[in-house]
């Protein structure tokens, strides 16, 4: 089953690249002609298709079509046709031929009482709380009506009230979570043609769990973010700060050695930097980072701490400590290397190299991304976190789920875009995204990123200039 949310998400995916909503709508439709004559004896009988304004009511309109070949078809929209809301839909409505089409509620009873079945294509997926009418008083019409009702995709009103409660729903794709016997009658699933190459990677849909700010929110309640990085290299704090910014978080906090925060401060005036005595992190500083998270809402760390071994024992105290969703990228992967137990339990992202993935997992990788897909998804597993393998192909798994990221390009081997990565998944986590679901979001966005930077400057590119580019990447998406 696929949640509804991963439909839209996977609808607007499929457009992205290039699969032809009006084509997926055709194969849709004629999928649920197909269920109304075989489990229906639709041909000769007089049908009724009740079609709301969007892209399933599309979906009734092309099995209009295709069922008055051999039966007596009447349509019957919910609002007139020149408030059909997308172009496919239109389109289709425009291609229908000898139908009768009838609006509104001043028939729909009696179209409903002269028909010898009805196809529900009022509403999909999405809809929430008390419906609007007319739709509420054609879903209780057609509960009423005493005839064999057929839902496509699902059942309209499905997660409202009222509901439609048909003898079969035609799922389109796939069963939606949700779904029962009890609440969609028989299930019967039809494939759209959308390859399983689409359903498998990120896009813009990924967009969708974007939370956007409330209107009356302030300083703080879109993210708070504690970064726990720098002491020997001290570019890599300020790069995942600007990631972390970048996609949207409110408030960075920096933990940097004293060696290195004046160096830190000196990049933003958007960070706030803390100062850990001495030259690198130190066991002494956990307590006191400790009390900095508790004030937070995610945690990223690792970036350009250095690979002491008194560094890697105060990131395990801090990974074990914290109760913070956390990206944990670098030399915290090392860390976490020696003893993986300090991640259980956590809501973590893991966002190693295949170097790094080697280190933590004792496994070499195979070349080709989809030979890696399932040893990096036995790693979740095994880890119980969410790990984002960083490579030309990006691969994400929780251990249950996967997916493939193809943003990015050869430019962006340039020093420092995995700290903006990890600053990105960090962000993402601050703002309530789930773990697996901040990760492929931050592929995404922080590929995208350095697609746009590429344009600009070619192989001169700078994490940088990905960094830059992150809210231009959430101007083009979030609608």
């Amino acid at each position: 089953m696929i949640p509804p949310l991963e439909m839209r998400i996977l609808d607007r995916n499929a457009q992205h690249y290039g699969i032809s909503i009006l084509d997926l709508m055709e194969n849709a439709g004629r999928g649920v002609a197909d269920v109304a004559r075989r489990d229906f004896g639709a041909a000769g009988k007089r049908i009724l298709v009740v079609c709301g304004t969007g892209n399933n009511g599309g979906d009734g309109l092309v099995a209009a079509r295709h069922l008055s070949k051999d039966g007596r078809v009447e349509v019957l929209l919910a609002r007139p046709p020149d408030q059909l809301g997308t172009e496919e839909a239109r389109t289709n409505f425009s291609r229908l031929r000898d139908v009768r089409v009838l609006e509104g509620l001043a028939e729909s009873e009696e179209a409903m009482a002269r028909a010898d079945m009805i196809i529900d294509a009022l509403l999909g997926v999405g809809a929430e709380g008390p419906l609007r009418e007319p739709y509420a008083t054609l879903i209780r019409e057609m509960n009423a009506s005493g005839k064999p009702i057929l839902s496509v995709d699902v059942p309209s009103g499905f997660g409202a009230d009222p509901i439609v409660r048909p003898a079969v729903t035609v799922a389109l794709h796939d069963a939606k979570e949700g779904m029962t016997p009890a609440n969609s009658g028989r299930i019967q699933v039809v494939d759209i043609g959308i390859p399983a190459q689409v359903v498998r990677s990120t896009g813009p849909g990924e967009f969708l769990l974007y939370p956007l700010p409330k209107a009356e929110s302030h300083k703080g309640q879109n993210g708070n973010v504690l970064i726990v990085s720098g002491g020997p290299f001290t570019g890599a704090p300020a790069l995942v700060a600007m990631g972390a910014l970048g996609v949207g978080a409110d408030l960075v906090h920096i933990a940097t050695p004293l060696i290195a925060w004046q160096v830190v401060a000196s990049f933003s005036p958007s960070f706030i930097v803390h100062p850990l005595p001495g030259d690198r992190l130190l066991h002494a500083h956990v307590d006191g980072i400790l009390a900095l998270a508790a004030k937070a809402d995610a945690m990223a760390i690792g970036p350009g701490l250095g690979a002491a071994e008194d560094t890697l024992a105060a990131v395990r105290d801090i990974v074990r400590g914290v109760s913070l969703p956390i990206a944990i990228d670098a030399d915290a992967i090392r860390a976490v290397a020696a003893d993986p137990s300090v991640l259980h339990g956590k809501r973590a992202v893991v966002t190693p190299h295949s170097r790094e993935f080697a280190l933590l997992t004792g496994k070499t990788l195979p070349e080709p991304p989809e030979a890696r897909g399932e040893i990096v998804r036995e790693a979740a597993k095994t880890f119980g976190a969410t790990i984002l393998l960083k490579g030309h192909v990006d691969i994400v798994s929780d251990g249950d789920r996967l997916k493939f990221n193809y943003t990015g390009n050869p430019g962006m081997t340039v020093g420092g875009t995995g700290d903006v990565l990890c600053g990105v998944t960090a962000g993402l986590l601050s703002k309530g995204v789930a773990p697996f679901d901040a990760a492929r979001l931050a592929a995404f966005t922080n590929g995208y990123a350095g697609d746009l930077a590429f344009k600009a400057k070619s192989y001169g590119l700078t994490a940088v200039d990905v960094a830059d580019r992150l809210g231009n990447v959430l101007a083009e998406f979030i609608d």
